[in-house]
């Protein structure tokens, strides 16, 4: 009697679970597949880019908000048109030969983009668009692989 009942709960648990893997919604996937001009085997990026825009300890006003936005619609926007994330951020930065740091306000911007010739090459370009308009000396370029997904 005992080896029934245990043979009736197994064909009932295999029943339940079968049912319960069919009503289960189909998984989603990581990749953009469904997007022919991105290849799901695409190597994705994430490029932070660090920009100076003022001094905290100074009254001069440094960048401006306007200048900034005409900045990101003349050279970043048309390079990377599918979308950017913009952060407000302090950073310090130690000059060669200066025994403090100078305290900065910053901007930091946040571009996802796949691995591509082209893509490093806009990078490059809007670094040195930055560095012409404001004669700053520098702008960090940080750059990881990332899985993407939406």
């Amino acid at each position: 009697m005992k080896l029934k009942t245990v043979l009736l709960v197994a064909a009932l648990l295999a029943a339940a679970l079968s049912f319960r893997a069919a009503e289960s919604p189909a998984p989603t996937t990581a990749a953009l597949q469904s997007d022919s001009a991105r290849p799901a085997s695409a190597r994705w990026l994430r490029s932070e880019l660090y920009f100076g825009v003022g001094l905290i300890d100074s009254t001069a006003a440094g960048v401006t908000d306007a200048q900034w936005r005409d900045f990101l619609d003349r050279e970043v926007t048309p390079r990377f048109p599918d979308g950017l994330t913009v952060f407000d951020a302090y950073g310090q930065w130690r000059s060669r030969g200066h025994d403090t740091p100078g305290r900065l306000r910053s901007k930091v911007l946040v571009i996802l983009h796949e691995d591509t010739p082209a893509n490093r090459a806009a990078l490059d370009a809007i670094r040195l668009a930055w560095k012409t308009a404001t004669h700053h000396q520098s702008v960090l370029l940080v750059t990881e692989n990332v899985d993407v997904s939406f």
